[in-house]
């Protein structure tokens, strides 16, 4: 099918045909292999065992890998994003009690470049897992929308992106959206609406297409039933524990909660144990499911929430800014029991972050990482560096945020964001983007305005559904949907909805767009009252940091033979960096040192006038005169004739090498060489 422009082609039936299913899609000259395996034997875990996997080869895009290896290793970053999005997308859609290990493998055979092949991975993990026999519930598929210049677009090219002021990826069914994520530069809720309805409309044609291909050579689903627990205990452990279940979740404080739960699962077994052996396992999830049903009662029917709070209420908000001494900007955010230190950090260029992906190397001088510790929420783990959550909570924070973020031309700065949850009790990510905010404006980086962020869940039963202003960890592990908005006052800046069900729609997005809406201005109405804007000074302990532009052919004559004029700048105690384009960044801890390394790149770099007066320094003598050297690296020709009024025979009787000399620019002539007089700026009849 012609899809934005561009041919898109499924096939099946040629490659890697011992997968239960998989599939080869190409779009424009990006190739993407997707395939879908499952284990033949049901595992004996209480969840289903999902993993997916996103492979970019270095050889899609004509490159070897940089590493030391020289081939691909563990994911990148994009590629792990790129995982963790498509795992939102299926996951809603298996049965609730498959317990076979399922495993989507996404491999990027090549890249054009211009088509990325992300949403190529998403659309191809629905059509591997629906031609093959693994239980699955309706074909899904993926589209990516931008806009320029008011226009709705789908799968922008790369190009395309850089001109958009949205950038987000939408997947569904035909009947529903279930999953979204991007960035956008402050657009309305209307304007989101609008590109969910524009994606959905590309999706189903997707889905379409697709269904003939399923329908030519899809598999025959393999037999699952469901396992049912025993009558006799579900009613054994409902008669026990029903109205303490009401009791636990009407005490509106979470550990007295959990304790209450704790006290009434030990009881069940104790009571039922000698009745029913064996069956520790089944008895909690009886629990967990009484749990759940009573708390989304409470949601539909009472109107009130497991902590106490109306649905439309935020948690209890403090913020606090210029906590770390040295640091250059630094906040807590706590709401309820959500806690984010935030703190920013300034460097030079040589701080910026390198991306080596398909793309090429390229540099970021923003960017944000989020820290989970285990003691955030009272556990106990082996900390090994940042997993696939932290790494898509990060990426969620960074991009809401970059819009408002100055440009590298007006603050030369790199800025390193970095939260650390310190208690979690659900939304870390969007406490990330409030912290990170009044870290930056702590730090005195000019943003264009703060951005602020609110969770929002669902709980719906039929026809009956509500949405929850800023969802608490058990209503987001209860409930049916973990929907997170980021904005400023004038619009949205980034969005990530996860679903638990296999879709949501159109009047329930709308309905929850208002409710982050409300709840975003709310949150920054408080953050504003700690700090309202940036500090007018940057931290005494961040770098001082200055750009000067200077004509690109002159940035060796600023680097010298082997670098050893850049070496002597940076003597003054500032860092030197040099771009391509000649733009020099200067950065010192000290203003002092980064006065005295600007002068020198200027001296190095001015050109010389005619008629101007320096003061030279005799580098050479030759028979026929001297020369004079005016500016750094730059030198002219004295002729023996300008020395002095009188005649002079021997350029030695007038002036000496290494001595300074007053001279004046006579000419400068079409091959740069420059002629100098020292006579003109004698008085008539004076000599040397």
């Amino acid at each position: 099918m012609e899809l934005g422009g561009r041919t898109l082609s499924l096939e099946t039936g040629k490659v890697a045909k011992q997968a239960n299913g998989s599939v080869w899609i190409r779009y424009g000259d990006t190739i993407v292999l997707v395939t879908a395996c499952r284990s033949t034997r049901a595992g004996d875990r209480d969840f289903l065992p999902l993993t997916v996997e996103y492979r970019e080869k270095a050889y899609a895009g004509g490159r070897i890998p940089g590493s030391f290896f020289k081939r691909e290793g563990r994911m990148g970053e994009k590629e792990t994003l790129s995982a963790r999005l498509t795992d939102h997308l299926i996951r809603p859609m298996f049965p609730k009690e498959f317990r076979h290990e399922v495993q989507v493998f996404i491999t990027v055979l090549s890249s054009d470049g211009e088509n990325d092949a992300d949403v190529l991975g998403m659309l191809g993990s629905g059509v591997s897992l629906c031609l093959s026999d693994i239980p699955f519930a309706a074909p899904i598929a993926a589209v990516r929308v931008a806009r320029v210049d008011g226009d709705l677009m789908v799968n922008p090219t790369t190009s395309q992106l850089e001109e958009s002021d949205m950038d987000i990826i939408v997947g569904g069914t035909a009947d529903s959206i279930g999953a979204v994520e991007g960035g956008a530069h402050e657009i309305s809720e209307a304007a989101l609406l609008e590109a969910l309805e524009f994606a959905h409309e590309h999706i189903k044609q997707l889905i379409e297409l697709q269904g003939e291909l399923i329908e030519a050579a899809g598999k025959e689903k393999m037999a699952f039933e469901p396992s049912k627990p025993d009558p006799e205990l579900v009613t054994a452990v409902s008669e026990i524990a029903s109205d303490r279940v009401g009791e636990a979740n009407h005490t509106f404080d979470r550990d007295a909660r959990q304790s209450l739960l704790d006290a009434l699962r030990q009881d069940v077994l104790d009571s039922l144990s000698e009745r029913f052996p064996d069956s520790e396992g089944a008895i909690d999830n009886i629990v967990n499911h009484l749990v759940r049903a009573d708390m989304r009662r409470m949601v539909l029917t009472e109107k009130v929430r497991m902590d106490g709070r109306r649905l439309d209420e935020v948690r209890a908000i403090s913020c606090e800014t210029q906590v770390l001494p040295r640091a250059h900007g630094s906040a807590f955010f706590t709401r309820g029991q959500t806690q984010a230190l935030c703190v920013t950090t300034l460097g030079n260029k040589f701080d910026e972050k390198m991306i080596d992906d398909l793309a090429g190397k390229s540099y970021k001088s923003y960017f944000l990482d989020y820290n989970f510790p285990s003691y955030s929420t009272g556990e106990v783990s082996f900390p090994r560096g940042p997993g696939r959550r932290e790494i898509g909570h990060g990426h969620l924070a960074e991009i809401a945020v970059e819009p408002v973020i100055p440009t590298v031309e007006s603050f030369p700065y790199t800025i390193r964001i970095v939260s650390d949850i310190q208690e979690s009790n659900g939304s870390t990510s969007m406490a990330t983007v409030c912290g990170a905010t009044l870290s930056l404006m702590d730090a005195g980086v000019p943003i264009k305005s703060p951005v602020t962020a609110s969770g929002v869940g669902l709980i719906s039963e039929g026809d009956d559904w509500e949405v929850l202003t800023d969802i608490q960890g058990a209503e987001d592990f209860l409930g049916d949907m973990d929907l997170k908005v980021a904005g400023t006052r004038e619009g949205i800046t980034a969005i990530q909805m996860e679903n638990k069900i296999q879709g949501i729609s159109m009047e329930i997005l709308e309905a929850a767009f208002e409710r982050a809406h409300t709840g975003r201005i709310h949150i920054l109405d408080i953050m504003t009252q700690c700090i309202s804007k940036h500090r007018d000074e940057l931290s005494p302990f961040a770098p001082r940091i200055e750009s000067v532009k200077i004509d690109p052919s002159k940035i060796g004559a600023v680097i010298g033979p082997g670098g050893k004029m850049i070496r002597e700048i940076e003597k003054t105690g500032a860092s030197i960096a040099v771009d391509d384009d000649g733009t020099i960044t200067i950065s010192s801890v000290e203003a002092a040192a980064a006065d005295q390394a600007r002068a020198m790149i200027q001296a190095i770099t001015a050109d010389a006038e005619i008629g101007a007066q320096y003061v030279g320094t005799v580098k050479r003598i030759m028979p026929f005169g001297a020369f004079v050297e005016i500016l750094p690296g730059k030198e002219g020709l004295v002729h023996i004739s300008e020395l002095a009024h009188e005649h002079v025979k021997v350029v030695e009787d007038v002036i000496q090498e290494g001595e300074k000399i007053d001279v004046k620019v006579l000419e400068i002539d079409n091959a740069g060489k420059i002629r100098l007089s020292h006579k003109v700026l004698l008085p008539k009849g004076e000599n040397r």
